[in-house]
């Protein structure tokens, strides 16, 4: 095998996946997955820790976008509309390639305890960063809090429409109408 190897993170993103889909996340070793990919075990752990995080990819790029985008918004917006474009910036950046194999992330995360419990965590970890840049533009919590924790759950609610197989819309356009929808829920509770 070659020292070096082109989009290495994705295939080996991609034959996890695969491998979790057919196997089960338990039964699929790092070697399976290295196998799978066309690349050797030492090359798995140049990008992954452990097997678990190849679903988890990108969280630090996805945190860092989430907040540049609301670091960007208008000084005039609302503590929505900065999470709005945070979401804006976070979902303009998931790929064809990450659309497709969507699906098949979702089922193998939904079919063991240990992966949804750290879909949880690194929702956390998103709510907390965007909660942290609302508050560096002078948002006072507990607003910072609740906007942010409203921007992650659309965020995961979009994610979830995006990843069904017939779906034909664009990720940030389901972000925000997740988000709306969450806004008009928040202001009926008063």
């Amino acid at each position: 095998m070659a020292r070096w190897e082109p989009n290495a993170r994705l295939r080996l993103v991609q034959a996890a996946i695969d491998l979790f889909g057919e196997q089960g996340f338990d039964s699929t070793t790092v070697a399976q997955i290295a196998e799978r990919a066309g690349l050797t075990k030492t090359t798995f752990f140049r990008h992954f820790p452990d097997k678990r995080e190849v679903l988890f990819t990108g969280q630090q790029e996805h945190g860092r976008l989430l907040t540049e985008g609301i670091e960007g918004a208008p000084a005039s917006a609302t503590p929505l509309e900065a999470v709005a474009a945070g979401l804006d910036a976070l979902t303009a950046s998931f790929t064809p390639e990450q659309h497709e194999f969507a699906p098949r992330l979702s089922a193998v995360i939904a079919g063991h305890p240990e992966l949804r419990e750290r879909l949880a965590f690194k929702e956390l970890t998103l709510a907390a960063t965007a909660a942290d840049a609302l508050r560096r533009r002078g948002v006072p919590d507990p607003t910072a809090t609740l906007a942010a924790d409203l921007g992650i759950r659309a965020f995961a609610t979009a994610f979830a429409h995006w990843a069904t197989p017939t779906n034909d819309q664009p990720f940030p356009t389901l972000a925000r109408h997740s988000l709306e929808e969450l806004r008009r829920a928040a202001a009926a509770l008063t």
